[in-house]
């Protein structure tokens, strides 16, 4: 027995020495072309993103905090992500436990009955048998070309990619939150200023009534200015409408039920933070899906490398033992003590082609991760792109819009002036006002779009989630 103890020891021995001889390689991320990211006229050389930002200080409204926080809570993608680390951490803790051998018991009883006209049947007065049996049973695998450690590294890789896939949720939750939130005061502002206009519109009635009495003006422009207000009360139940839609969307967001949504006014925001782009190659380290898609790269990495190990000898040794008696009274005595123990070396020689199909797929999945991990980087550089050149639009429109309403705003109240002494048709009027009401609610408009381009930029770059 101690001889054999012996063997056991120095094979097992023999195969720790040999785990050093790995054939896997070691992970060394692809060279990626970031210089180029961002459109030549806005290249970077910022050392700090807006990314780097906490989502609290880039959006200072404490009503819309509240739900941000509320949803990061409660929202059901959020929890959807959450269940998906906690199998993607089962799978992370199964590879760590590939380097431990699996061990069972298990206890038995075999009755055996034998037929009279059998060969053993005949000859044996008592024909039926019982067997007693307590067994255990290890199995271990040496991990010579490290197989198992490339599991270990692809579960772990796997568990990292699902919690930056959970963090990217999170991003474009608080993206949505507040875009929808911003929507819903710049909605707010416009059904104010529809509802002034309404107001306008009544006395502009009552006004071109009296001109056709006095009779300077038909019929016609009555009408007309009639469906003018008609068209003002439209704008108002369409905008209304919006307001429903709107609130739903948040409530959803939040994980609740539709519902009316408290919020402040559009007038009293102010989000303006230090647009900073940071040099693109921050995009790596602050995108969750680029960090995602990079996990997934040596998540398949590892795997091309588990199916290269499997074109080697596989060293296993497998041991099991117990008590065996045909005697109830016996079971538990030396003699019925039994054990064996197989170790040997396995090398795969034929078996229909799986070993090489295997590794043939697993390097076609390496290839496509990495071309996913290229496109994820690529996508996040246009995204940074487009929501800056719209940021930039928006401010330079707000900017022209207001002159605009100014100007629009001075030739409503001649227009009334003009109409009034018979200097100017009720069509002219009605043109103008129309014209002033429309630039209104675009300059409202505008400044929800220039906020939404903010909220889009900062998702960009990868804020939100830190």
């Amino acid at each position: 027995m101690k001889n054999k103890l012996t063997k056991i020891a120095v094979l097992v021995a023999t195969a720790t020495v040999m785990q050093s001889c790995f054939v896997a390689k070691e992970y060394d991320r692809p060279e990626l072309k970031t210089e180029n990211l961002y459109r030549n006229e806005i290249i970077s050389t910022d050392t700090v993103s807006l990314a780097n930002v906490a989502w609290e200080n880039v959006f200072t409204d404490p009503l819309l905090q509240g739900y941000i926080k509320k949803g990061l809570e409660n929202n059901l993608d959020i929890k959807i992500a959450m269940q998906n680390i906690a199998a993607a951490e089962a799978s992370m803790k199964q590879g760590k436990a590939g380097y431990f051998p699996t061990l069972s018991a298990g206890a038995d009883w075999t009755h055996q009955e034998l037929s009279r006209n059998s060969q053993f049947g005949a000859l044996l007065q008592d024909r039926s048998t019982n067997q007693y049996q307590l067994t255990g049973s290890l199995s271990w695998e040496a991990d010579i070309w490290g197989k198992i450690r490339s599991n270990k590294r692809a579960a772990n890789a796997g568990y990292l990619q699902t919690t930056a896939a959970n963090q990217a949720v999170k991003t474009q939750l608080i993206a949505n939150i507040a875009a929808t939130y911003y929507q819903l005061l710049s909605v707010d502002a416009q059904i104010k200023l529809a509802e002034k206009t309404l107001v306008n519109r009544d006395k502009s009635v009552e006004t071109i009534i009296a001109l056709k009495k006095a009779g300077n003006v038909t019929e016609v422009g009555v009408k007309q200015t009639e469906a003018q207000k008609y068209a003002t009360q439209i704008i108002i139940a369409d905008l209304k409408n919006s307001i429903i839609i709107l609130e739903n969307t948040i409530s959803i967001l939040l994980g609740q039920g539709p519902a009316k949504v408290e919020r402040s006014t559009f007038e009293s925001q102010s989000m303006q933070p230090t647009i900073t782009l940071g040099v693109p190659a921050t995009l790596l380290r602050n995108r969750p899906d680029v960090i995602a898609a990079e996990y997934n790269l040596i998540s398949n990495f590892e795997q091309t490398n588990v199916a290269k190990s499997n074109f080697y000898p596989t060293l296993k040794l497998t041991a099991s033992g117990g008590l065996q008696s045909i005697d109830l009274k016996e079971w538990f005595s030396a003699n019925s003590i039994f054990a064996n123990v197989i170790t040997g070396l396995i090398q795969p020689i034929f078996n229909q082609r799986q070993i090489k199909t295997r590794f043939e797929i697993a390097k076609a999945n390496q290839e496509k991760a990495y071309l996913l991990f290229e496109q994820s980087l690529l996508t996040a550089g246009k995204e940074v792109s487009d929501a800056l050149a719209q940021y930039n639009n928006e401010t330079y429109k707000l900017t022209v819009r207001e002159k605009q309403v100014d100007a629009l705003n001075k030739a409503t109240d001649y227009s009334d002036e003009l109409l009034t002494y018979g200097l100017a048709n009720y069509l002219e009027v009605l043109t103008v006002k129309d014209n002033a009401l429309n630039a209104e609610l675009s300059l409202m408009d505008n400044k929800f779009q220039q906020y939404k381009a903010i909220i889009q930029l900062y998702r960009a770059l990868g804020g939100g989630w830190q």
